[in-house]
């Protein structure tokens, strides 16, 4: 189901709570309104929708990626960079790194760990931010 995009920073300054099997239906709404929102964003979370709970889904390519309870456990490569968001109006200045590893669950809630570098890896860390609370 395509949900409503919320634009609240306090509830976005919030930190989401880490993801469940009874999340499942978050997991699918959350991949549903990025699908339908992918004409002005890249990638979501999960409390972009009203939901705090640590789920992700972004573009990799020409595909949707979703991923639970992500975690960046190493990064190399900083540099500052602008970004917008769907929630928040405008372009803000922030740090990223070019090169991420992230440990994840994926949609079965199977451990997985995964490299990525460049424009994905710098759309994963603004959809880690947003579980942590971060606004860009």
């Amino acid at each position: 189901m395509i949900r409503p995009i919320v634009h609240d920073p306090f509830f976005l300054g919030q930190k989401s709570a880490p993801a469940t099997e009874a999340d499942r239906q978050v997991m699918t709404d959350l991949t549903d309104t990025l699908r339908a929102n992918l004409d002005r964003c890249v990638g979501m979370a999960a409390n972009m929708i009203g939901e705090r709970r640590r789920v992700i889904v972004f573009c990799n390519g020409p595909l949707l990626t979703l991923m639970v309870n992500p975690r960046i456990t190493a990064k190399s490569g900083p540099y500052d960079t602008e970004e917008g968001c769907l929630s928040l109006a405008g372009v803000r200045k922030t740090k990223r790194y070019q090169k991420i590893t992230v440990s994840y669950q994926d949609a079965a809630f199977q451990p997985r760990t995964g490299t990525f570098d460049g424009f994905t890896a710098q759309i994963i860390q603004h959809e880690i931010d947003h579980c942590d609370g971060i606004l860009i």
